[in-house]
């Protein structure tokens, strides 16, 4: 069974980022905090906003398996790619040359092929020739391939970020050729075959990609970290006058943290201009950074934003952002952030979110 990744609608689109004051109680906002995106998405994602990439990485079953488990991606098949033939079979691998390779196709309004990469690059040994796991043998090699040249800076940008980490790595970095389908038998075949072979710790699926601990520290504590403004929008959702904010027309290379936490959630290159008054983006930094939650009050229909690790009220999120960066508008108070500029960012404990920013 196929994956579907929806994507938010709305029956306004306002320009107002904010929730009013003390809209939400204690009550209905554990109540909402306990939803995830699915039951508060409406539609199917839109066919604009679908990319591929192919993948391997040893088994097709394990990396198949994992990708299955990330928000954001829409669709999987496992497949033979990048081989001397333009046909084969599982059974002919070892004439034909082809890798086991997964077609991924995700969402790019939910997440960002560099983030799809920093996955990848966390169930392979990129310094591995020709085995992954207990798997040996040319078909088990690592690959990631491409069908789209404008996806080539995203690639090496992580590439090198990897071999930054790793020294020189051993991932084939080419453009797609040959791919064909693997037989049916091997199509999602950890859904069909829960307790099947799987060289992949899937449950890292669910954590996140770097470590850090973004709780809130208490309340009295908040209360001296920052301003009273900050503290009215962060903590009682709050919403700032418009064309207020300090980091309105920001738009140095850098991230954007939870003022409190300092929690990264937002990136530089998916800032926009909106003219709506309000800090704008088009995704978050990493599609787990977020928490969403239904904000009905006074009588309209809204999808609010809270950071993941501090719970604090960020803004709300719109469906009229523009079509190129997938539609979505992040409508976001400036006084719940903090910029940190690129080159800060190391010195500041940021820098493995660097690749997230260019």
């Amino acid at each position: 069974m196929k994956k579907i990744v929806f994507i938010l609608v709305f029956a306004f689109v306002l320009a107002s980022c904010g929730a009013p004051e003390n809209a939400l109680d204690n009550e209905s906002k554990e109540e909402n905090i306990s939803q995830n995106r699915e039951e508060i998405m409406a539609v199917e994602t839109k066919k604009q906003n679908v990319r591929t990439i192919y993948l391997a990485g040893g088994c097709f079953w394990g990396v198949e398996g994992y990708f299955q488990k990330i928000d954001g991606v829409v669709d999987t098949d496992t497949g033979y790619a990048n081989g001397k033939t333009e046909d084969t079979d599982y059974h002919a691998l070892h004439s034909t040359d082809h890798a086991e390779t997964v077609r991924v196709d995700y969402d790019f309004s939910i997440i960002s092929l560099e983030e799809i990469l920093l996955h990848y690059f966390r169930i392979i040994d990129p310094k591995s020739v020709n085995k992954q796991g207990p798997d040996r043998g040319r078909q088990y090699r690592t690959g990631v391939y491409y069908v789209d040249e404008s996806d080539l800076p995203s690639i090496k940008k992580i590439f090198e970020y990897e071999e930054e980490k790793h020294g020189e790595i051993v991932v084939e970095l080419e453009e797609l050729k040959n791919f064909v389908t693997a037989e049916a038998y091997h199509q999602d075949y950890l859904q069909k075959n829960p307790g099947g072979y799987c060289h992949i710790n899937l449950s890292m699926a669910y954590e996140p990609l770097f470590k850090g601990g973004y709780e809130n520290p208490e309340e009295e504590e908040i209360k001296k970290l920052i301003d009273e403004k900050s503290y009215k929008v962060l903590r009682n959702n709050g919403t700032e006058p418009p064309n207020t904010s300090d980091i309105l027309k920001e738009y140095r290379k850098g991230i954007y943290v939870d003022k409190i936490t300092g929690e990264p959630l937002f990136a530089s290159k998916d800032k926009f201009d909106s003219h709506c008054g309000w800090p704008s983006f088009s995704k978050p930094i990493l599609n787990n950074k977020i928490k969403y939650l239904n904000d009905d009050s006074l009588g309209m229909n809204r999808v609010e934003v809270r950071s993941s690790g501090g719970d604090n009220h960020l803004g709300h999120v719109f469906n009229d952002g523009p079509i190129e960066k997938g539609g979505l508008r992040y409508c976001i108070n400036g006084l719940s952030l903090r910029f940190i500029p690129y080159e800060d960012m190391d010195k500041e404990g940021y820098g493995e979110y660097k690749p997230l920013c260019d």
